[in-house]
């Protein structure tokens, strides 16, 4: 049986208890439906200040570990022994025989916390275990600062937990204690970040995609929204909204000053954001602009911005430097991804303005035809993020999807570097051509056209998506691989 103790953010555990209560609530519901979609039978156990998950399949424990140390109000979990135990020396010689294996030649140390009514306190069970392994183990030392190996234990009434294993959550609060909101994604690290940190405050996060860059730069961000939402908030359905934005960019470019062209791109952005977000529900819009970060981001540039915003605006890197968003988005699991997609700035002005001026940016805007902003908002596609597979499958008529490939296919693995390194895709039958997704639009055309391709990735998402951008340039050369197992 696998047993793991759940931990919550320690913000969740000052509150009042029926928000405590309402926090622990929707964390339990949460582990249920997404740690569910792994085990059918798993066991959620909702105890006040912390919960439990229990499987009946060991097989599973690695997948387990990585759903949970994704799930929004965790700020660390551990993998536990639980049993009954009859007074200290019982529990000493129960843990003896877990640890006594792992301390020799390590310095360790005892931590125990303790509730109910016993004959001992917990730095009475802290010395008791600790100095009992140190005189079984005499290569073993106990050491209370930065030890190798720190032994935790919960004693609680008459039942010792014991904490094999340590692992850090994500943090924050449960989905959706804090409303929605409407993230602005561009597929970058900026938009990517900004996104997971409003999950990670529990807010339900859907996203809206100002398409520049035609199919292909749409197919990236799809995949980059699709990525975000199955590892960190796969328990709540959201939205992708996409826009074509490119009659408004050619009414900047004809119509508006050169050096105000990237203000009154971003105002708008934001009208149009501000539109969505109220026919959706929603309250606030999210932003990946860091201050001084391009020269639309000055803080005279940004409160003309806000000027066009009918809704709250929110900045969560707003003091962020570049290598602090691209280091968290490395940990957080997008970094390849972000790195590989084009920048799609949609208006490069010669001398763009750092002071824009109110008045000013507000007459040039009387020469835009807002007719063509309403049009772009009002042909939005609104998609279910859980089925941004679907669409792509609906998408690639034309296109097959083989299980079994014909003799003479030639299959195309489009997973990053990185993947590919890790786990090779070795065919024994067919010849594997290793080119990375972002760079299948360029250099799939110096490949052999008489030649029949099949893309293949693990989750198959990218692989579909890119299928789509490849038909819609004109190759007919190209299907999806999908292997039964």
């Amino acid at each position: 049986m696998l047993e793991f103790i759940i931990k919550l953010h320690p913000e969740i555990s000052i509150k009042s208890k029926s928000v405590r209560k309402r926090q622990t609530l929707l964390l339990e519901r949460n582990l249920k439906t997404i740690l569910g979609q792994t085990d059918e039978q798993v066991q959620v156990e909702n105890l006040f200040d912390h919960l439990t998950v229990r499987s009946a399949k060991p097989e599973l424990r690695q997948t387990l570990i990585e759903r949970l140390s994704c799930i929004p109000g965790i700020v660390s979990f551990s993998e536990m022994q639980s049993s009954q135990f009859t007074d200290l020396h019982d529990i000493f010689q129960q843990v003896q025989a877990v640890y006594q294996s792992q301390l020799p030649g390590k310095t360790f140390s005892v931590r125990v916390r303790r509730q109910g009514t016993h004959s001992f306190s917990s730095l009475d069970a802290e010395r008791y275990i600790g100095g009992g392994l140190n005189q079984q183990v005499a290569s073993a030392k106990v050491q209370l600062k930065q030890p190798q190996l720190t032994i935790r234990l919960e004693i609680k009434q008459d039942k010792l937990l014991m904490m094999t294993e340590h692992f850090n959550g994500m943090g924050g609060f449960p989905l959706p204690s804090q409303s929605d909101v409407l993230s602005l994604i561009s597929g970058g690290y900026d938009s990517a970040v900004a996104s997971y940190l409003m999950i990670r405050k529990g807010l339900r996060t859907h996203y809206l995609f100002f398409n520049l860059g035609g199919p292909a730069h749409e197919a990236g961000v799809r995949e980059m929204a699709f990525l975000i939402w199955q590892k960190y908030s796969l328990s709540h359905r959201v939205k992708f909204v996409s826009v074509d934005f490119a009659p408004v960019v050619n009414e900047i470019l004809q119509k508006i000053d050169n050096g105000l062209m990237g203000v009154v791109l971003k105002r708008m952005m934001v009208r149009a954001a501000s539109r969505v977000a109220q026919s959706l529900g929603i309250k606030a819009i999210v932003t990946g602009e860091s201050i001084g970060q391009v020269a639309s981001q000055t803080i005279t540039n940004l409160a003309v911005i806000d000027q066009a915003a009918d809704s709250l605006m929110l900045r969560p890197l707003i003091y962020q430097d570049k290598q602090e968003i691209i280091d968290l988005a490395r940990q957080i699991g997008v970094e390849q991804l972000a790195r590989s997609m084009p920048e799609y700035c949609g208006v490069i002005s010669k001398s763009p303005t750092v002071n824009a001026v109110l008045s000013e940016v507000e007459h040039s805007e009387i020469f835009f035809n807002m007719d063509l902003l309403q049009q772009a908002i009002s042909q939005a596609k609104v998609l279910d993020i859980r089925t941004v597979e679907y669409q792509a499958e609906q998408q690639i008529t034309a296109v097959a999807i083989e299980e079994v490939l014909p003799v003479d296919a030639i299959v195309l693995d489009i997973r990053a570097p990185e993947e590919t390194e890790l786990s090779p895709l070795q065919l024994h039958n067919h010849q594997v051509v290793e080119m990375p997704f972002f760079r299948l639009s360029s250099q799939f055309a110096s490949l052999d056209q008489t030649k029949q391709y099949y893309c293949y990735c693990d989750r198959g998402v990218m692989s579909r998506l890119q299928a789509v951008v490849l038909q819609e340039q004109g190759f007919k050369n190209v299907a999806v691989y999908r292997p039964t197992s």
